[in-house]
């Protein structure tokens, strides 16, 4: 008898419904990172998912190194680039000639986020816009005087969503509130950060459903497979991991052990996310594919490529 399938044990899934499935990425620091980078790249490239995000700095700090980034996903593969955009620290006229290149570099996709305030308290760059909300209707301002260029097409427009509170928010509801005001200047869909507990992606769900969203609300999830990282991202969420993944992740005796637990933990959120409705799952990488793909054995997501073939087919087919 064959295992059941994730269709089986998740009756919202089916054939004619697959799941999107999509990576985060960063520019390369250094030489040596380039060429892990890349190794990476080609490795997910084999599952044909349906866009890679690409981050980058601070304020924008490493934006050129980005963009190059982007220019080779776009030139030298089969991947749609995602490009981060932040607003903190920018006027309006700046970001429209960021979003001018990016779309002439063939750009057709941007996640439109807030960014980092600066650290030090220094006061915002005088004129800059201060919400991704702002950032979203300048996208659309944009678009609207590139129609012609665009062949009257779109631009796909994410932003962010948080399924715990954000640090900087009153309230769970007021995060709810932020994700529908964006709904409404113009954001096609969001993607949330990272969380620990399999239950908090359908609450945020059920909150932001109540509340009148309706555009596609991706689980962003991280392989959890490195005990460092995870306490970080604790941090920097003001969630609490749960103290079971990081005694285990702390007894274990070697990597391939640790790879195993956090790969396993991911797994539980992701079905969980699935099993509430999730129309995809978005993978935050660190530049690294075997985690990620280790996490994609395990989930078997019903996917299917433009053609028709599954992308491990596909991928097969490719490498005879």
């Amino acid at each position: 008898m064959s295992p059941p399938s994730l269709i089986d044990a998740h009756p919202n899934l089916s054939d004619t419904a697959p799941v999107a499935l999509s990576y985060e990425l960063f520019p390369p620091r250094s030489p040596a990172a380039a060429e892990t980078l890349w190794t990476t790249i080609r490795e997910l490239e084999t599952t044909a998912p349906d866009y890679v995000s690409v981050t980058y700095g601070a304020s924008g700090s490493n934006r050129d190194t980005a963009v190059e980034l982007i220019n080779r996903l776009l030139l030298e593969t089969t991947l749609r680039p995602l490009a981060h955009l932040t607003c903190v620290g920018n006027t309006p006229q700046e970001l429209a000639g960021i979003i001018g290149e990016l779309l002439d570099t063939g750009v057709r996709g941007i996640l439109a986020l807030r960014g980092d305030l600066p650290k030090d308290g220094a006061a915002p760059v005088s004129g800059s816009l201060r919400y991704a909300q702002d950032l979203i209707e300048l996208i659309r301002r944009v678009e609207q005087r590139r129609s012609a260029l665009l062949c009257a097409g779109k631009i796909a427009v994410g932003v962010a969503a948080y399924p715990t509170r954000h640090p900087e928010s009153p309230s769970e509801e007021h995060d709810v509130e932020v994700l529908l005001a964006k709904q409404r200047s113009g954001a096609d869909f969001a993607i949330t950060q990272v969380f620990f507990h399999t239950d908090q992606y359908a609450d945020l769900l059920t909150r932001a459903r109540r509340a009148g969203v309706t555009i596609p609300i991706i689980p962003g999830v991280m392989p959890l497979t490195s005990l460092r990282r995870v306490r970080r991202l604790g941090e920097l969420t003001g969630v609490e991991p749960a103290p079971e993944l990081l005694e285990r992740l702390a007894s274990a005796d070697n990597d391939v052990e640790r790879l195993r637990i956090g790969v396993d933990a991911t797994v539980d959120l992701a079905n969980a996310a699935l099993q509430a409705g999730a129309p995809g799952i978005h993978i935050y990488t660190f530049n690294e594919h075997q985690s990620a793909l280790e996490l994609l054995d395990k989930l078997a997501l019903p996917r299917r490529t433009h053609s028709g073939i599954r992308p491990d087919a596909a991928a097969r087919q490719l490498a005879s």
